[in-house]
């Protein structure tokens, strides 16, 4: 029994209400923590707007002082910014396939880009290279395979669908045909 009296006195042995009292000790300093880092956060956003408004009324301010009219301007004008919504991140989106009407190209110019021009004769002349049948009869100028993709394209004869898509994510596929001979 002196055995574990002499424990308890030197904190190695303890009962169950020390043990409680020393796991409730630990769950408010978490939460202490917790609460300081939230603050801390808090005030580092609002210190990238102080930065920000504290910029701005410099560079409106400049190397002279504002009349009276100005500066009331100037603190009204910070007032405004101060109260807009900061937008932490992007709501999702889903791509959107934005449908396409003969004549009716939105996303882009109403003709075929040079690059999507260059994409579509390459890919049609290693088509053609490796054996694919060629849509138009072989013109007697034609000397290789690109010089008869490119009387393809001028044709607009190759089956194919342009996919444009904008920055979003929304996108049109476009078949060749609905777009303008240039």
């Amino acid at each position: 029994m002196e055995y574990i009296t002499a424990f308890r006195e030197t904190g190695c042995l303890s009962n169950s209400n020390e043990r409680k009292s020393v796991v409730d000790e630990e769950e408010n300093r978490e939460e202490e923590q917790v609460s300081e880092t939230v603050q801390e956060m808090e005030s580092t956003s609002n210190s990238g707007l102080v930065k920000a408004l504290d910029t701005y009324r410099k560079l409106i301010e400049g190397k002279e002082g504002l009349a009276e009219k100005e500066q009331a301007a100037l603190e009204k004008k910070l007032k405004e910014i101060e109260k807009r919504e900061i937008i932490e991140s992007d709501p999702p989106h889903e791509p959107v396939e934005i449908p396409v009407e003969k004549g009716k190209i939105t996303i882009g110019p109403p003709n075929l880009t040079r690059f999507e021009k260059a994409r579509i004769t390459g890919a049609r002349a290693l088509q053609l290279s490796l054996g694919a049948p060629p849509f138009i009869p072989i013109p007697k100028t034609a000397k290789t395979s690109l010089d008869i993709a490119m009387e393809e394209l001028e044709q607009m004869v190759i089956p194919i669908v342009i996919k444009r898509v904008l920055p979003n994510g929304d996108f049109q596929n476009i078949p060749i045909d609905y777009f303008s001979n240039r």
